[in-house]
């Protein structure tokens, strides 16, 4: 009896053990950073070593991946500086998927002389590769 009692009081805690633990939120938004560095760099190598092969990014109502994202930054902005900031709203993440949906604020130079600022509104969807979080998907609307 003693040993039945045991096991039963044992049991449930061997099996919440055994269940992988969950990835930290702040890595998400590392790769969300780290992403956005490689937009205001204007640096293609970045933007793909920290999303998947198959990206895309749903932006002013058109397309994209980050060749046609970088091809467009380069094409027009020739002298770029741009400071990202984020505000999250909400991060999820289990084993192999996350999601994140933040406010995105930019100040940016262009050209040396115009200044500008962008407010959007942004979700973006991530998953592991090899063991490696990537994003996978990002839409952004201007936020009014």
């Amino acid at each position: 009896m003693k040993t039945k009692t045991f096991l039963l009081a044992v049991m449930p805690l061997l099996l919440i053990s055994c269940q992988p633990a969950k990835d930290d939120p702040e890595i998400l938004k590392g790769v969300l950073v780290a992403y956005f560095d490689g937009v205001a760099s204007k640096d293609l190598k970045q933007l793909n070593d920290v999303t998947t092969s198959d990206f895309i990014l749903f932006e002013d109502g058109k397309i994209w991946n980050n060749d046609s994202l970088a091809t467009t930054l380069n094409k027009y902005y020739k002298k770029f500086s741009a400071e990202f900031t984020f505000d999250y709203v909400n991060v999820s993440i289990d084993h192999e998927s996350g999601h994140i949906t933040y406010y995105n604020h930019c100040d940016c130079i262009v050209n040396d002389t115009s200044k500008m600022s962008f407010n959007w509104i942004e979700n973006a969807t991530f998953k592991k590769v090899d063991g490696k979080w990537k994003m996978n998907f990002l839409h952004s609307s201007i936020k009014k």
